[in-house]
């Protein structure tokens, strides 16, 4: 929250960082569902005097907002998605206390997923994934809202269909791939090669459209299954078909598909953010003065995750002027 004092800006925030909630939900038919959320707290509120004169009066204690996510968790009597425990949180905040003009809510959601035995759901049993869903809620004392949802450390990887090609080119056959046409200079001694390894791991934002509290969808799980929505949208456009696949002429083509994907697919969210590292595998190529050990023929790499490229890019809609 910014101020002015003699001239010059202040801004101030406090919040709870990294409050750990773990919730079970129990049916009658015996089935359970498990939550474990990280959640993260910023209030913007109206407390100057206990920067300039020391007074703790309009201060939100921050082992208050800790015992207020326990407390809120336990009055989620149905399954909810963290979004909606995130709105509900700072509704909570931003109602209840005067000074307390906006409320910023940040959950990182442990990726337990539910078990199967004999190719039947376990009815409590979970173990833990891989990617994380992340969520960002900003509510306002007037009632404004914005929502983003994310995903962190989604893994994916392809052997074939992929180079880098500026001039467009596009190879006859699956195998016949081309790292060439990129910019030469003194410096560059990457060699041209027919195959390579795509790999990535994606982290995303996407912004959903609603900008009000009243204008929220009804549904108690939207977001939860907006959220698996995006997440198959993501990866079914990096791979493409099962036995065809896609071509990649680079990761920037594949990460502007993918997000424009995302926006084609799902008119409730105005805008999308990929990063998406270029994960490298290095040919191996072994040999002494007497013979070749290894002679590398598109099947034997050395996995690295450092250095690796960095490539990220955003699509929003345009609003349209009235």
């Amino acid at each position: 929250m910014a101020h002015e004092i003699d001239g010059i800006k202040f801004e101030q925030r406090h919040g709870k960082a990294r409050v750990r909630v773990g919730r079970v939900w129990k049916s009658e038919n015996g089935r359970h569902s498990f939550a474990e959320w990280n959640v993260s707290i910023s209030l913007l509120s109206d407390c100057l005097p206990a920067y300039f004169q020391g007074d703790n009066s309009n201060i939100v204690a921050t082992d208050t907002m800790k015992n207020t996510v326990y407390a809120k968790a336990k009055e989620c009597s149905e399954q909810l998605s963290m979004e909606d425990f995130a709105i509900g949180l700072g509704k909570h905040f931003t109602s209840f206390y005067k000074q307390v003009a906006t409320a910023i809510i940040k959950i990182v959601e442990k990726p337990w997923e539910r078990i199967y035995i004999d190719g039947q759901p376990h009815k409590h049993g979970f173990k833990l994934g891989s990617e994380k869903h992340t969520a960002e809620v900003i509510v306002k004392k007037s009632g404004d809202l914005m929502v983003t949802s994310g995903i962190e450390g989604l893994a994916l990887l392809k052997t074939t269909k992929n180079c880098i090609s500026s001039c467009g080119f596009m190879p006859s056959t699956a195998n016949s791939l081309v790292l060439k046409d990129f910019i030469r200079d003194e410096y560059t001694v990457l060699p041209e090669t027919r195959e390579r390894m795509l790999a990535t791991e994606v982290t995303g934002f996407w912004r959903y459209s609603y900008e009000s509290l009243s204008g929220l969808p009804a549904k108690p799980l939207y977001f939860s299954d907006r959220y698996l929505d995006v997440k198959k949208v993501l990866v079914d456009t990096f791979f493409g078909p099962p036995k065809e696949g896609v071509y990649s002429p680079s990761v920037q083509r594949t990460l502007y598909e993918m997000a424009e994907a995302v926006l084609g697919r799902f008119p409730d969210i105005s805008s999308i953010q990929l990063k998406m590292p270029n994960i490298h595998f290095l040919p191996v190529n072994l040999s002494n003065k007497d013979n070749v050990i290894v002679k590398f023929d598109d099947d034997v790499f050395l996995p690295t995750d450092e250095p690796h490229g960095t490539i990220e890019a955003s699509l929003s809609r345009m609003r349209s002027k009235i």
